[in-house]
């Protein structure tokens, strides 16, 4: 991932145009759904371009996944910071931010969980990527946890994740109150 993460630091105006208009047409169409053609039309560059700056499709869709993780983390962590008064609340306000962020528009489910849907092949340059995501997600639930002084650190984030997960998934159906009924159900978890 470190080639990738250069790649990110290095890209030329033309290059960010490229991952931005990717970024946002995987995630609102799928990755194979959405060719290197229309990527490249809808940046205002050539195919020869694209190329240039990422090698390949699958780089593509590899450093969509690595800046979408970023930028993902670094939001989720802020707005547990600046919405909890102390560590349990942090626990919670996992679930609470996942439901603002639901209910900014334009949601399509989890870009990882999707991403994982198209990318079965463990060998594309991306699966790590996703397979990362799910395991910081699990380890910010437990480094929370710990924080909390919760009695089975390791045990309520296996949990806290499935809830978390499933109410993404869930939610993605258009099911109401998916997120807040996995809040509750974490209440429920961390008063046990």
């Amino acid at each position: 991932m470190a080639e990738v993460a250069e790649l990110l630091e290095k890209l030329t105006p033309a290059g960010r145009r490229v991952l931005d208009v990717a970024a946002e047409l995987f995630y609102r169409q799928g990755i194979h759904a959405v060719g290197v053609e229309a990527i490249a039309a809808e940046a205002g560059v050539t195919k020869k371009t694209l190329y240039a700056c990422f090698g390949s499709k699958d780089q593509l869709v590899t450093a969509y996944l690595v800046e979408r993780d970023q930028r993902w983390r670094e939001w989720l962590q802020n707005w547990v910071t600046e919405h909890a008064t102390g560590p349990r609340e942090e626990l919670l306000a996992v679930f609470d931010a996942l439901d603002a962020w639901m209910s900014g528009g334009n949601f399509r489910g989890c870009g990882f969980v999707n991403a994982l849907a198209e990318i079965p092949d463990r060998d594309h340059p991306g699966w790590p990527v996703i397979i990362g995501q799910k395991r910081w997600m699990r380890d910010y639930f437990e480094e929370l946890a710990v924080a909390a002084d919760v009695a089975e650190p390791a045990e309520f984030a296996d949990s806290a994740l499935l809830l978390y997960e499933g109410a993404t998934v869930v939610a993605s159906a258009d099911v109401p109150g998916a997120v807040r009924q996995a809040r509750r159900t974490a209440e429920v978890l961390l008063a046990a």
